[in-house]
């Protein structure tokens, strides 16, 4: 039989592995007479054996850890450490040179005339946890791959710069122009990690919190499913996540965990640095957030390894005979803790050791000193490297580190533990002299008291930084570090859009529909298609994209393990480890978070992806606006779908499902590139033009632009015509083309509508034309917010460049030759069409969807809105009678002829609205 020792204890970082054994012949017994039950009464009897022991101990008041959560010491036990193959010596001597830079950089942004803030306290906690990852486990990019993915914690990013200072990747100037970006050009550093801002050094974006731990999870995923298609090896590729403990309160970091333990993500690792303080104060001051993690993590189906103290608690440990020692530190809250750091070791002697004499003859030899310095274990570099050895080699499983340690850590007594450390950012002159003389660093009195404190650097021959450069090298290169090694892709020829050029002849078809087919169409292309990565919240067949299901299949590390109750269909729904579908369930934001990583692809692991993901409108800039803004600052590319737009086509669902604002709120992100377009040939030509601008070649030689495409999509089937054979491209692309002049009447007018409102104004025109004696031209505006962001580019040209010819805005010029009043509609609120309207070269006026949708026939909804087709009659006629072209009578006749003041008078229109 194995001995104890050779055992794997089931309550890993529980008693049985910290508590020593002084009787193991009992020990021994116990475990027999359980390998007896097992093999003479089998699991089944033993599992009950074992929860009624469980049973009655609880009865009799004998502390049992709780699986789901393990006493408050370190999982992996001092015996069961592996050998630390680092130097020590050395490795503090960085690590204390880095300290001094990151809290200097800070203080030194505090300086007269600059001010510009900046954060201190959270590196100072994590730096060891930081800095074992550096020295021995990152791994970076010179083989060609895409190394490991690091999501550092957004505060500590004055940490990362200090180390990079050290090995030269950056110089003393640029960390004196930190969050100065544009006055210190081209040396400025950004605020927090910003690819946008820093796209050679910076990855992933992380400091709106909760992003990092949803984005690495899904960027663990996406790793395996370019490993799994074929696309990357990313097997060597390791996604580390670096968190606070008061981030974990944010229901992104905590949402997704099920997914990552459902697929086995053994290639994620989270480590929370537990300092136990928010931004304001504890983050659970009367409880214990390490416990009520790991009891979060455990029950996801994680890896947990708690962190919690330094060795020099291990020789108290060793001697915690009936478990007392353990038993102070499960029920001592975290506030309580916070004190003990701030306090001294007498204190610390008196409340924490002081309710037992057994616990106070464990210190009775140990000085008031050496207790104050009984440390935490997310400061001791022995202790972290085993955690993460130990997370690299779990498998099955992803991993979570729950490191202890003190905010401020190593800055002092107005910093360490204090609840006002976060908004900290300027160390004194006496500050300073005690945080140098604990980093042991040659800086003298006279370079702090005279003028800003300076940076430190041992030398670039010097063995700190030797050691720093050959640990990077064995690790394959230096990071954080952005590489873009893609090539631009060949992009599929002209026919492959001649289907949705045609037209849908006879049949209705809604422009979902359309995206659909041309989707289909691009798919097959020999060398892109098997690169689009299709994304649904759960909606595939609500947006007829079910046919994928038996060609690209739904994406599934597992496979198909059971008999699909619809397998004899020909839309029968198929899983595959090889699938192309994301299936993310009913979840906008994991959804989003796979956009993001295989947007980003190209540059995390030089192999272009193209996601197309498709949402109900209403839940994409509205729900995860902020994964949107992640998505541009990462510099990820792909289509964005937001179907079943307008406020007025999906009525049957109601006010929550009533988009009338999603193109607003794209308009507010520069990285989007935002469409509303009416028929199938738009929608062809913009998808075409996207896949050149994102995948192509750029003009300057460069593999695509970071920009993604936003198309709103409907769900209300029209007959779409074919392209016209004078079609205007360019004006499709940048926003605006006439699609039918007015033929008949003879006062002109113009009307500008967008998406589903086209069909609409085109018959507004047929009235206006037969009834009033009006010849309007309709224009589809497929871009509103591009005209917009076009002009105000003009504009600024102009204001900078008064010496110059003034230009004049696409729009302006576009409509030059037209004749107004100008009326523009859409499904939209008013605010959309109305961002071009003092561009527009003539009275302009707006209709639109303003106000909350409510559930009702499509008709009566546009009636109550006015933007149906006689509300828009009325609306021209009522700019033409401004202008004196109509008599102002007319305007009541069309009121009472349309009955535009009945809701129920208005014509239902198409059926639908339906999810």
């Amino acid at each position: 039989m194995a001995s104890g020792s050779d055992r794997n204890p089931i309550i890993i970082g529980g008693l049985p592995s910290q508590v020593p054994d002084f009787d193991p012949e009992e020990t021994a017994e116990w475990l027999d007479s359980l390998d007896a039950a097992i093999g003479e009464r089998g699991r089944e009897r033993a599992r009950y054996l074992m929860l009624r022991l469980i049973e009655r101990a609880r009865e009799k008041r004998v502390a049992v850890p709780e699986m789901r959560s393990t006493d408050y010491v370190n999982t992996i036990a001092t015996r069961d450490e592996p050998f630390f193959p680092g130097n020590e010596e050395i490795e503090r001597k960085v690590l204390n040179a880095t300290r001094w830079n990151a809290a200097v950089m800070v203080s030194r942004a505090q300086r007269p005339g600059i001010g510009v803030g900046g954060h201190i306290a959270t590196f100072a906690s994590s730096a060891s946890l930081y800095d074992v990852g550096f020295n021995h486990f990152f791994r970076g990019k010179d083989d060609g791959r895409g190394g490991d993915q690091i999501f550092f914690q957004g505060h500590a990013s004055p940490g990362i710069y200090a180390r990079a200072f050290l090995l030269d990747r950056l110089t003393e100037a640029q960390l004196d122009a930190f969050r100065q970006e544009r006055s210190k050009a081209p040396h400025g550093l950004s605020s927090y990690p910003h690819p946008r801002l820093m796209p050679d050094f910076w990855e992933f974006p992380t400091v709106s919190m909760g992003l990092g731990p949803l984005g690495a999870i899904y960027q663990a995923r996406m790793n395996r499913y370019m490993q799994a298609r074929g696309i990357a090896d990313t097997s060597a590729s390791h996604v580390w996540a670096f968190l606070g403990d008061g981030e974990m309160d944010e229901p992104e970091s905590l949402g997704q965990l099920s997914i990552a333990a459902r697929e086995g993500l053994d290639n994620l690792t989270f480590v929370v640095n537990c300092n136990l303080q928010r931004l304001d104060g504890p983050v659970r001051g009367n409880g214990k957030i390490i416990q009520e993690l790991e009891s979060q993590f455990r029950g996801a189906g994680w890896n947990v390894i708690k962190l919690i103290w330094d060795r020099s608690w291990d020789p108290l440990l060793a001697q915690d005979r009936d478990g007392l020692l353990v038993n102070k530190m499960n029920t001592t809250p975290d506030g309580q803790f916070q004190t003990y750091a701030t306090e001294t070791g007498a204190y610390i002697r008196e409340h924490f050791f002081g309710d037992d004499q057994r616990l106070r003859s464990m210190v009775e030899h140990m000085t008031d000193e050496q207790i104050l310095h009984l440390g935490r274990g997310g400061h001791d570099h022995r202790k972290v490297f085993a955690a993460y050895t130990a997370a690299m080699q779990h498998q099955g499983q992803p991993t979570v580190i729950l490191a202890q340690t003190i905010k401020g850590w190593t800055l002092g007594p107005n910093f360490e533990g204090r609840n006002a450390t976060h908004q900290m950012k300027k160390l004194t002159v006496d500050d300073l002299k005690r945080f140098r003389d604990r980093l042991h660093l040659p800086i003298t009195d006279k370079q702090l008291d005279e003028g800003y404190p300076p940076y430190y650097h041992p030398g670039r021959n010097s063995e700190e930084i030797q050691y720093m450069h050959d640990h990077r090298k064995a690790c394959g290169g230096y990071v954080p570090t952005r590489v873009v090694r893609a090539k631009p892709l060949p992009l599929p020829p002209e026919k492959t859009y001649a289907t949705a050029k045609k037209g849908s002849g006879a049949q209705s078809i809604a422009t979902t529909m359309a995206f659909v087919r041309v989707l289909k169409d691009v798919m097959r292309d020999k060398e892109i298609g098997k690169r689009f990565v299709l994304i649904a919240p759960d909606e595939y067949r609500t947006f007829g994209m079910d046919a994928f299901f038996p060609s690209a299949k739904i994406y599934n590390p597992l496979g198909q393990q059971y008999e699909s109750v619809d397998r004899e269909l020909l839309l029968a729904y198929k899983e595959s480890p090889t699938g192309q579908m994301l299936h993310d369930g009913i979840s906008e934001a994991g959804c989003t978070a796979s956009l993001i990583a295989a947007g980003s692809a190209y540059a995390t692991h030089g192999e272009p992806l193209i996601p197309v993901y498709v949402f109900y409108s209403m839940f994409g800039f509205q729900r995860t606006g902020d994964q949107f803004w992640q998505m541009a600052d990462q510099l990820a590319r792909g289509f964005v779908l937001g179907a079943t737009a307008g406020r007025t086509t999906l009525t049957g669902e109601g006010l929550q499902h009533a988009d009338g604002h999603s193109q607003l709120l794209a308009s507010t992100n520069p990285a989007c590139v935002a469409y509303d377009p009416a028929y199938a040939y738009e929608i062809a030509h913009i998808m075409q033009d996207g896949l050149r601008r994102m995948y192509g070649e750029t003009a300057d030689g460069q593999p695509g632009e970071d920009v993604f495409y936003y198309l709103t999509v409907y769900n209300e089937p029209i007959q779409h015509p074919a392209e016209p054979a004078d079609v205007d491209v360019e004006g499709i692309l940048k926003g605006i083309h006439r699609i039918s002049a007015g033929a008949a009447g003879a006062i002109p007018a113009q009307i500008m509508a967008s998406g589903v409102a086209v069909p609409w104004a085109v018959q507004a025109q047929q009235i206006l034309a037969e009834q009033w004696n009006v010849r309007a031209d309709v224009w589809s505006a497929t871009s509103w917010n591009e005209l917009r962001r076009e002009a105000v580019s003009v504009e600024q040209h102009n204001l900078l460049h008064p010496e110059e010819e003034q230009a004049v805005p696409y729009v302006t010029r576009k409509l030059a030759a037209a004749e107004g009043p100008f009326v523009a509609v859409s499904d939209w609120m008013r605010s959309v069409p109305d961002q071009i309207s003092r561009w527009v070269p003539g009275r302009y006026t707006s209709l639109g969807a303003d106000g909350f949708g409510f559930a009702d026939t499509r008709g009566a909804a546009r009636r109550f809105f006015h933007i149906d087709a006689e509300s828009i009659v009325l609306a021209v006629l009522t700019e033409l009678a401004r202008d004196g072209k109509v008599d102002r009578s007319v305007l009541k006749q069309a009121v009472d002829r349309y009955q535009l003041l009945d809701v129920a008078a208005a014509d239902p229109g198409a059926a639908g609205g339906d999810a």
